[in-house]
């Protein structure tokens, strides 16, 4: 038992030691503006039902102080008042810049998402090309320093990782899990300094490309079967001999992804195993150290305490692994603007984390499919 408590200690370590180090890592965007404003960027949005949010991003994306761009908004189908909301928004100060197309119907073999964006990409006329969700806000920098960064470091593909607005008491537990799981386990530098296609890491709420780039690995033609498209067009960049670049967004761009349990659920549960490639392996192997490394402690702490049992073997190394745990989450939370209060309920967080990984792998192995905006999709991601 002495054994398995410092193992998992040790592993506690290892991942606080890759979190520090990404922290350190993680660049900000540059705060000037670019040396060269020559190049025409196209702004892309996808928007399928989203009559919460569309407003909002669309008005942030026409106040740029960048002047040399045009924003496409594809409608995809959408059965809100997203239609609507788009047309109203043709009567903006910046309306010159916006064009607004109605996506064609969803074709075999392809999910929604990476055909409404190969819509966008055809249709965009610029040198550079940002993919953006519907659902982000943009501060009026964010497109300017995008276009430094891409300038400045040569990059093939750049992505951002924004600021995750949280209302719910379900965002707060379990959002924050993304950046958890990233930054605790991935070192994200090597996502640039390994050519491998198996280092990858990208976040589809906001990806820059070269127009050169994109065009080489087939645009969103090479994900149509991919829920997970943002990490296979990395991997595809890659593959291609491009360069791949993350950077910190938290000051640029927000996101406010899911607003209750139920989204949370359906948005995690559909992503999750199509984001490990449908690899029980890698889906048990996550599972386990869900289990052993941050729950586990949790049942040991409080059997002991009950039983007023204080050995070190369990109760001391099992509250020094809680607080390991509790202070990467901390960290991240500090770093990333979180609810400390989400950060605290880690465990809880951990539990529910188990619960949908099960539920995704049902959905594949033994259910329909995953659903999402009124779509359901079977086991390749393609619609059932």
């Amino acid at each position: 038992m002495l054994f398995y408590q410092l193992v998992i200690i040790c592993c506690l370590l290892v991942f606080l030691g890759i979190l520090l180090w990404n922290l350190k890592e993680l660049p900000s965007l540059p705060r000037q503006l670019p040396a060269d404003m020559s190049p025409f960027v196209s702004v892309l949005v996808p928007a399928r039902n989203e009559e919460r949010n569309i407003q909002r991003c669309i008005t942030s994306l026409l106040h740029q102080n960048y002047d040399n761009f045009e924003l496409i908004v594809l409608n995809d189908g959408s059965t809100d008042r997203t239609g609507e909301m788009l047309e109203s928004l043709r009567c903006s100060d910046n309306r010159s810049k916006l064009r607004i197309i109605e996506g064609k119907a969803l074709p075999e073999g392809w999910h929604g998402k990476a055909w409404a964006c190969d819509q966008l990409g055809k249709a965009a006329r610029g040198e550079l090309l940002l993919f953006t969700d519907a659902d982000t806000f943009h501060s009026p920098e964010s497109l300017s320093r995008s276009v430094a960064a891409m300038q400045k470091s040569g990059a093939d593909m750049l992505s951002l990782t924004p600021r995750q607005e949280m209302g719910s008491f379900w965002e707060k537990l379990i959002v924050p899990l993304i950046y958890f799981i990233l930054l605790c386990y991935l070192p994200v530098r090597l996502v640039h300094a390994v050519s491998s296609p198996s280092m990858c890491f990208a976040n589809g709420q906001f990806m820059l490309f070269t127009r050169r780039m994109y065009g080489r690995i087939g645009g969103h033609g090479a994900v149509s079967a991919d829920l997970v498209e943002d990490v296979w067009l990395c991997k595809a960049v890659k593959k291609n001999g491009g360069k791949v670049l993350s950077y910190n967004g938290m000051d640029t761009v927000n996101c406010r992804m899911y607003r209750n349990f139920s989204e949370v659920w359906e948005g995690f549960s559909k992503n999750l195993f199509a984001g490990l490639n449908y690899n029980f392996p890698g889906l048990f192997l996550l599972m386990l150290i869900t289990i052993l490394v941050y729950i586990a402690p949790y049942g040991f702490v409080v059997s002991s305490a009950v039983n007023g049992n204080f050995s070190s073997v369990y109760f001391w190394l099992p509250l020094l692994q809680v607080m390991i745990a509790l202070v990467c989450r901390l960290l991240i939370a500090g770093r990333f603007r979180q609810p400390a209060s989400g950060a605290l309920l880690h465990v809880f967080s951990q539990i529910v984390l188990l619960g949908i990984a099960a539920n995704s792998f049902y959905l594949v192995a033994f259910g329909d499919g995953a659903q999402w905006k009124g779509r359901r999709y079977n086991f390749s991601g393609k619609r059932a």
